[in-house]
């Protein structure tokens, strides 16, 4: 077994933390041009001085958690916000009349020439379709070059410190030949450019990027959300962990084709957040009933693989998850996550924002749960809605 992260405190920033707290964790899903939701949640906790010891992201999720891990705490904000005005460099509308209406045909306009044109400092078109190219050339496999996301990561990311892990930074791909979920992590590797392309390289936008002899492509067709990365570690961390989706598993009986297309796409992409959660409720409820057992043998009874299972099964870390989820405007079309304008980015990254605001003022969630309690989940919409 490996183990497990945890950098002296010479090494880190601590922030505020609660108390028996061992690790902050900030989880982003995927969700494209959604994530502007995340930075505005990173800015909120920046504020509040949490300052994560593990970011861990996919698609574009992982851009952000490595924008975040890859520079120094008071140059965070300004390279998201770099970063999100330039790949929404782009005049959409001139002006923009009040009413949903307007709103829509403006989203759709932008998110048409997202399609056509590609996005700065992102992606661009191939010169060929992919259509109408020959099986094996580079155009065949992708509509879209992703090449200009490498430069901007190489220009707003410091990937030395990422791999100074002074920060824990950890992405999810898929295998694009076994079909196998894969974490890159940099306690396990070294961090380059690619490892964060390949996290959102999604198909058949994008094309697999290639890492030694395999390829990959974007770990969100198998798992929107790294949370079960960070839920499977074997140490006994106490965490306080941030979870951010920018899909919600939620939502209203479609009544229009639109309706069923956003439906379908949220319901794939929220990644079962919940279901991850419970499963591992339910593991943690079997390991403590497992140590209870053993703790009821006689010691003389028990051989030594018995005695360690015991004591291991005695340090079973607790963990609060905030989840906060991007909740869809009523304007807003199954296009969401490619609609790159920059009065949407600003909306979602403001929504992220005062989202977070209103999570931390419940500090009774701000807590990490009492021995034996597992993981206990806050989400502060569905909170609201029971009241």
């Amino acid at each position: 077994m490996n183990a497990p992260f945890a950098p002296s405190s010479t090494d880190r920033y601590l922030g505020w933390r609660p108390e028996r707290c061992d690790r902050v964790a900030l989880v982003l899903q995927g969700g494209g041009a959604l994530g502007a939701y995340q930075a505005g949640v990173y800015q909120a906790l920046h504020e509040a001085d949490i300052a994560p010891d593990w970011v861990s992201g996919v698609s574009i999720g992982a851009i952000n958690a490595a924008i975040i891990a890859g520079n120094p705490r008071e140059r965070r904000i300004e390279r998201l916000q770099e970063f999100w005005d330039r790949i929404t460099d782009r005049k959409v509308w001139w002006f923009t009349p009040e009413g949903d209406i307007f709103r829509q045909a403006r989203n759709a306009t932008s998110s048409f020439l997202t399609t056509m044109l590609g996005q700065p400092g992102f992606f661009e078109p191939r010169r060929t379709n992919a259509w109408l190219a020959p099986a094996g050339a580079t155009d065949a496999t992708s509509f879209y070059d992703t090449s200009p996301l490498r430069e901007t990561l190489l220009e707003l990311v410091d990937f030395d410190l990422i791999n100074s892990k002074k920060v824990h930074f950890s992405v999810g791909a898929v295998n694009a030949l076994s079909g196998n979920f894969v974490y890159f992590d940099n306690t396990q590797e070294e961090i380059a450019p690619e490892h964060v392309m390949a996290s959102g390289a999604l198909p058949p936008a994008f094309p697999t990027v290639q890492i030694g002899t395999e390829h990959y492509w974007d770990g969100g067709i198998v798992s929107n959300t790294p949370l079960s990365h960070l839920l499977a570690q074997e140490d006994t961390l106490n965490s306080l962990i941030f979870q951010v989706d920018l899909f919600s598993s939620r939502g209203p009986i479609p009544r229009t084709m639109q309706d069923v297309m956003g439906r379908h796409k949220d319901i794939m992409y929220s990644s079962r957040t919940r279901m991850v959660t419970d499963l591992f409720q339910t593991l943690q409820g079997w390991k403590k009933k497992t140590h209870e057992a053993l703790s009821h043998i006689p010691e003389d009874a028990l051989n030594e693989e018995d005695r360690k299972l015991r004591d291991e099964l005695a340090l079973i870390p607790e963990h609060t998850i905030l989840q906060l989820i991007y909740q869809q405007k009523s304007y807003e079309s199954h296009a969401k996550d490619h609609e790159f304008s920059r009065t949407s980015m600003s909306d979602h990254w403001h929504s992220g924002y005062e989202d977070t605001k209103q999570t931390l003022t419940r500090k009774d969630w701000l807590t990490i749960p009492p021995d034996g309690a597992g993981i206990v989940t806050h989400d502060v919409h569905r909170d609201f809605e029971r009241r």
